[in-house]
This record gives structure tokens, C-alpha cells and sequence, in this order.
């Protein structure tokens, strides 16, 4: 089966292609310019060179191609880059399913459980939660992230209904090697770089990216073409939780708390006049510091009985996530 890959050069596309070329299927990723080196070593993969709102280096790829595997995406947790986050999540999207349907493809599409409404402690959110709209009770921080991928996952049910077969995937908070850039694993590396005594004060759902790339690739044959949706998360662990397993990798020292209401507001509010003033809106933001005060917690039991996702023991994850960061990102060689 030959497959296109977008996003190939981000943390799960990176780790599809490598799953799906020891699977002997052949890969074409669609990427912007040419990869740093390393990031394609070991795998044989054909780059096709567009972004995604160059219709004709798509349809041309698709048209090559027997499914398609749609994991690129802009990731901003702020305020501001909505417009950006718009044209790549919702417009490079509806790129991709016009392609599909054309051609008469398989397409999987990569969302994320920031698509779906917030789980709880005592109650891990699944694929038949009631979706609340973002900023109301049980929904998400409405952020130019959260937005634009939601408006993604609407065009690909939109398509659906105009013939597309697709399955979608919501992974949760993925980690694990191949991170180049790195993604999610931006946080293990500050927590690596510097003690941090105060951590966010909410949870999520930590999965190994291996395992979201295998059912990921099973969603071709076995996510059935009518849109259906699976949740790809993992351990539900507060952020203290997380930030002390992986400073004790990191051999740093843990957090000593998380962070309070009131240190919580100040920080926003300091970090969006910031960004106010200087146009520039960094990564701490008064709405990342929501997200991250928010319960982020899921059942992926569908998944596991219908895409036979299955999850390998989270210190496996770590210890790989951490080995892999620190020799890349915190002291390549």
C-alpha cells in the first residue's frame, strides 16, 4: 500500500512513517522544504515538496496514493495566530478532503482530545461525551489551537457527508522518541533544563506515541469510512504527577507544588501584557496556563476494541521520551 503522510517531520507523522515502512508499505510525505538530517534516516520515504494550500501538489499525491494519513497541524495554545491556526488546521484540511474525495481515498485524520470536551478525575471523558462549546462548563479553553482544530475535524465530517471515507483519531498528550522539533515534548525538556518548584495545577492523559502511530495505521483498514471517532490517550496523571516522574529522569528535582488561583492569574495577566506590547505571544500565556489548570482525562476503550490499541507500560514511554530528548535536545552529541 503506498501511503501519504502529512506532518511527517512532527513528533506521530515522523513516527507513522517509520511504523509504516517496517510494515512494507511505501511513503510519500508531503513537507515544505527539505527535512533536517536525520529526521528521515533509516526509513525510505519520497518527499513531495507543498504545503498544505497547493491543491495541485496535493491532488497530484493523492492521486498516487491508496490512503491518506493527515497529521500535519499548527499547534498554538494562545490567543493570538488564530488566522495562521485557521488557514493550516481548518483550510490545509479541507485541501486534503477535497483531494480525497476526488481520487476516491481513505483518509485518517489526525485530531486531537482538545476537539472533545474535558474529562474529569472520577470521569474520563470518551467519544460519547456531549461536546460543550469552548469556554462553557466541560469545554476547552477556546484558543486559536483548540478552535481551528475543531473547525478541521467539522470539515472532515462535512466531507463525509459529500462521499469521503475517513476515520478520525484524537490522540492525547503523546510522548516518545522522534520528537525532532520537539512538540510535546517541549515540556520534559524544560523541566530538564531547570529545577521548577511550581507545576500546572490540572492533568492529562499521557500516551505513547508508538502506540498512536500503530492504531493510527490500523484506522485504515479497521476505523470503518463513515468518520467514526477514536479517542488515543493513555494514563490519566495530574501534571504534578508527570513533572516529578520526569524531573526524577531528567535527574532534576521535582516540583514542590502546583500553582495556585492567584499565582495563576497574575502569570497571565503579566504574560498577555507582554504579548501586548511587544506583538509577541510566547508560550506562556494566560490561555495555556487555563488549559493547563483543566482536567484533560480520557477513555480510550473504543480503540482498544476496535483498533486493537494497545498501550505498552508508561514507564517504557517515559524512559524512552527522556533518553531521547536529553541525547537531541538537552546534550546531542
Amino acid at each position: 500500500m503506498i501511503v501519504l503522510v502529512t506532518g511527517g517531520t512532527g513528533l506521530l507523522g515522523n513516527n507513522v512513517l517509520r511504523r509504516l515502512d517496517s510494515l512494507g508499505h511505501e511513503c510519500l510525505a508531503l513537507v515544505r522544504q527539505p527535512p533536517a538530517n536525520g529526521v528521515f534516516d533509516g526509513i525510505d520515504v519520497e518527499s513531495v515538496f507543498g504545503s498544505l494550500d497547493d491543491r495541485e501538489v496535493i491532488h497530484k499525491a493523492v492521486a498516487r496514493c491508496d490512503a491518506v494519513i493527515h497529521s500535519a497541524g499548527l499547534i498554538h495554545i494562545g490567543w493570538k495566530q488564530l488566522e495562521e491556526s485557521m488557514r493550516v488546521n481548518r483550510d490545509g484540511t479541507r485541501t486534503i478532503v477535497e483531494a480525497a474525495i476526488a481520487h476516491r481515498r481513505k483518509l485518517v485524520h489526525v485530531g486531537t482530545v482538545d476537539t472533545l470536551s474535558l474529562g474529569a478525575p472520577n470521569r474520563p471523558a470518551s467519544e460519547t461525551t456531549a461536546v460543550a462549546l469552548p469556554g462553557t462548563p466541560g469545554g476547552k479553553v477556546p484558543c486559536s489551537y483548540v478552535l481551528s482544530k475543531r473547525a478541521g475535524v467539522d470539515v472532515v465530517r462535512q466531507g463525509v457527508s459529500e462521499g469521503l471515507r475517513a476515520a478520525i483519531v484524537h490522540p492525547g498528550f503523546m510522548l516518545g522518541p522522534w520528537d525532532w522539533k520537539p512538540s510535546s515534548g517541549r515540556m520534559a525538556v524544560e523541566v530538564g533544563r531547570r529545577w521548577r518548584p511550581l507545576c500546572p495545577s490540572g492533568g492529562c492523559s499521557v500516551c505513547d506515541v508508538r502506540d498512536v502511530a500503530d492504531a493510527t495505521i490500523a484506522a485504515l483498514d479497521q476505523g470503518g469510512d463513515d468518520g467514526r471517532q477514536f479517542i488515543l490517550a493513555g494514563e490519566n496523571w495530574t501534571y504534578r504527577r508527570l513533572w516529578q516522574e520526569l524531573a526524577r529522569r531528567m535527574g532534576r528535582r521535582g516540583p514542590l507544588m502546583k500553582l495556585g488561583p492567584a499565582a495563576r492569574w497574575m502569570a497571565g495577566l503579566v504574560t498577555d501584557c507582554i504579548a501586548t506590547a511587544t506583538g509577541n505571544e510566547t508560550d506562556i500565556n494566560s490561555a495555556a496556563i487555563r488549559m493547563s489548570s483543566d482536567f484533560h482525562y480520557y477513555d480510550s476503550s473504543r480503540a482498544t476494541a476496535e483498533l486493537g490499541y494497545h498501550r505498552r507500560p508508561i514507564e517504557e514511554t517515559l524512559d524512552d521520551a527522556v533518553r531521547w530528548l536529553k541525547n537531541q535536545h538537552l546534550c546531542p552529541a
